[in-house]
């Protein structure tokens, strides 16, 4: 019995009725940033032939791409002389607002790391070469009658 009613539910006539879209006034999706720079770039005629279910679906083809400003902006093209084609070049400066990968966060960690361990091993060593300097400087010799040879090399610079 209870199907017999889901199928006269079924085989119902569902109303059609169709609301009609005022252009006179902006729909949510003609709002959106991302859909109102690209409409601004069509010409007018063009950028109000879409509908709002085009532009739905331009929207979510477009993803979460926003085309913010950078500190740092410069794009252009340039030429070479007897070469047919054109080249351009594009450099971008800016906070990164994105949020990281697994993957990317792990690399970030390992070339943070680098860098410091990098920074530490630099510094120890032109410490250990300051004191070595100092001590020649000061005549002290730990080892009788070995050197190597940079304090000679530092005296040289300055005679």
């Amino acid at each position: 019995m209870k199907s017999e009613e889901v199928d006269k539910q079924a085989s119902a006539p569902v109303s059609q009725e169709t609301e009609e879209v005022s252009l006179d006034f902006p729909t949510p999706i003609r709002q959106d940033p991302v859909i109102e720079k690209l409409l601004k770039k069509l010409p007018p005629s063009l950028a109000g032939s879409y509908s709002d279910e085009q532009l739905q679906g331009m929207r979510v083809a477009l993803g979460d791409r926003t085309w913010g400003t950078h500190f740092i902006d410069s794009r252009g093209t340039f030429a070479f002389p007897f070469v047919p084609w054109r080249f351009y070049y594009v450099f971008l400066l800016g906070k990164n607002r994105r949020a990281y990968t697994r993957r990317e966060k792990h690399a970030s960690m390992l070339m943070f790391i680098g860098l410091v361990l990098s920074f530490i091993l630099i510094s120890v060593l032109l410490g250990i070469l300051t004191l070595y300097i100092l001590k020649s400087a000061l005549g002290i010799d730990l080892l009788e009658g070995t050197s190597l040879g940079v304090w000679d090399w530092v005296r040289e610079l300055f005679d």
